[in-house]
């Protein structure tokens, strides 16, 4: 990750050597997801695009753009666009600001007057996303509204009907309801940005008089590092845990050295406050199912005798993976990945020592490891990073903790058992496997998008598309569950493939990282045999393209009895089955439901 694209950044260096930046990133990146992204402005957008291009290459995407004429965002969305059409958005961000408001309450309209100006802004913008859903069906980015640059009325425009801050107030209420009413509709809050950025200097008119800019210029690597954010998280590349050190990172103070009474912590100083606040934030991302682990430079007693600090909001529970010891912290950060079975890249270090956070990154280029400043600044340079930016959450992203707790269980198990097989039966698991269905598309997008290691072809599918998918006749989608007696691994596995005459080609075969070598994989195959042969299918076809990430699985279509029928210079293989008439299970350890 390029250190100059991450919070906090410096916006003039980012603006100014914006192409520079550019250059190098696709120097550097050997693989880039590829996805065509329309920007439908209210306003002047260039360097918003600009900016945006460069912060999701540094998340690995490489977008191309459609970009609307100069505020065109309403024709473009609602009238016939042949170039747009052509252009195929994976996803469309509409920008518009509250200089795109048609028209303002004045004083002397009565609350009916205003209720329907109201009413006039929402269907001009429901119209925009119902034409745009109908036609594309991709997910929709949308501005909210920030707050005015005057107020004609002083404070008294947040409460009377007329006020302007009012009006938008209400406006953004509107959005926000349709937001949760609608699947792949996100809202970017330029209301918080701007707030956090600074009203006064955000609102310049100065740029919008120039250069028809709706912000300060200035402030726009803010803004597209948000948009960033919400497109890397629809694209399942968000982080999944906190690998913390503990001496002033969780408390302040050398728990070695001061003893555990000593350490700063607690309402009794202002210090201690400010950590004991940090503490509750760290701990709040478990509601999101982000994972927590411990990599210090301690004695394990020291360490645990810290988090049982009469005033810590942590108990040893809350974490996944504790590594306290004299070990490179390097080490002990694979040794984490390793043992929840991610990549490292999919946690972020949190240390307050800069030369701690130097080594991780020069071992580990792909981590993050943020500058978090003093205490007093941890929680807002962590946050404002994004790293954690919620677009949806599953149930399985809200029981994640707990999946990875009972994992750590079944790991104890298994070092119990010398046969292999007898541990996986000791397990007593049960599975489902079925069709695609809407309870789950959104788990099902999302472990589209996550799955790195066990993916056989690395594609990538936004929610929309899986919904439309699961409705064609010539797909066959199939989903995984695993339950077994410690508790339920949520959807694990997905397949789609397409029929092209009496074969199934593979596009898609993934499976989650938390439960490999248990078996999944050959229910999987079984189902999705079954399901061919009911088709009337005689072949399966299978691709491997090889990706820096996905070297375990190789081999995994001749494990299941393909075989090659090619391979080219950059290691693509094909794999081609032919389903017997009589089929025999692969699967004899996971009792299957029908």
């Amino acid at each position: 990750m390029m250190r100059e694209l991450q919070y906090p950044f410096d916006a003039n260096n980012i603006l100014s050597q914006k192409r520079k930046i550019k250059k190098q990133l696709l120097n550097e990146k050997k693989e880039f997801l590829d996805k065509n992204i329309a920007i439908l402005g209210g306003s002047t957008t260039n360097d918003i695009k600009l900016i945006l291009e460069i912060f999701l290459l540094n998340y690995g995407i490489r977008p191309h753009f459609y970009e609307s004429e100069y505020n065109q965002y309403y024709q473009d969305a609602v009238f016939p666009n042949r170039e747009l059409e052509e252009f195929h958005p994976d996803l469309i961000y509409v920008y518009t600001t509250n200089r795109n408001i048609t028209r303002y309450p004045i004083i002397s309209e009565t609350a009916d007057d205003v209720n329907g100006l109201i009413e006039q802004e929402i269907e001009k913008f429901e119209s925009i996303w119902r034409n745009l859903r109908e036609t594309y069906g991709c997910p929709i980015i949308q501005n909210n509204f920030e707050m005015p640059f005057y107020r004609l009325m002083g404070n008294k425009e947040a409460s009377d009907i007329h006020g302007k801050v009012n009006f938008l107030t209400r406006l953004n209420m509107e959005f926000y309801l349709y937001a949760q009413e609608h699947e792949n509709f996100y809202i970017c809050d330029i209301n918080y940005i701007s707030a956090d950025f600074g009203l006064k200097e955000w609102a310049d008119p100065f740029y919008f008089y120039m250069y028809k800019y709706a912000l300060n210029v200035n402030a726009i690597p803010y803004l597209s590092f948000n948009v960033a954010n919400i497109i890397k998280s629809i694209l399942g590349k968000n982080k999944k845990g906190f690998v913390l050190d503990l001496d002033n990172t969780l408390w302040g103070g050398i728990i070695g050295d001061d003893g555990v009474d000593n350490i700063v912590l607690g309402q009794e100083e202002a210090v201690g406050q400010a950590y004991s606040e940090f503490q509750r934030y760290i701990k709040e991302h478990q509601q999101l199912g982000i994972i927590l682990n411990i990599d210090s430079k301690n004695d394990h007693e020291n360490a645990v005798a810290g988090l049982k600090h009469p005033d810590s909001e942590f108990t040893e529970g809350d974490f996944i993976s504790v590594k306290a010891n004299w070990e490179p912290k390097d080490k002990n950060f694979t040794d984490i990945a390793n043992e929840l079975n991610l990549l490292p890249e999919s946690l972020v270090f949190i240390d307050d020592n800069p030369a701690e956070r130097y080594i991780i990154t020069k071992q580990l280029p792909e981590v993050n490891a943020p500058e978090i400043g003093i205490v007093q600044n941890y929680i807002q340079n962590i946050d404002r990073s994004g790293f954690f930016e919620v677009t949806n959450l599953s149930d399985d992203d809200l029981k994640r903790n707990e999946m990875y707790q009972k994992n750590a269980k079944r790991t104890k198990l298994q070092s119990t058992f010398t046969d292999y097989k007898e541990y996986l039966v000791s397990l007593e698991m049960k599975g489902i496997i079925r069709a695609f269905e809407s309870v789950y598309m959104a788990r099902i997008a999302q472990l589209t998008n996550k799955s790195n290691q066990f993916n056989l072809t690395t594609r990538r599918y936004t929610q929309a598309e899986i919904e439309s998918i699961s409705q064609k006749e010539d797909y066959i989608t199939l989903y995984g569950k695993l339950f077994d007696k410690f508790g339920d691994n949520g959807v694990v596995s997905v397949i789609i493939g397409h029929k092209v005459e009496k074969e199934c080609q593979i596009d898609l075969w993934i499976m989650s990282c938390r439960v490999l070598k248990r078996d999944m994989e050959f229910a999987m195959m079984d189902a999705l045999v079954n399901c061919c042969k009911e088709k009337g299918l005689t072949k399966i076809r299978g691709y491997y393209y090889p990706t820096a990430k996905n070297s375990m699985v190789r081999e995994f279509y001749q494990m299941q009895g393909f075989q090659k029928i090619s391979e080219d210079t950059q290691g693509n293989t094909e794999w081609i089955f032919d389903i017997p008439e009589i089929y025999e299970n692969k699967n004899n350890v996971i009792e299957m439901e029908d």
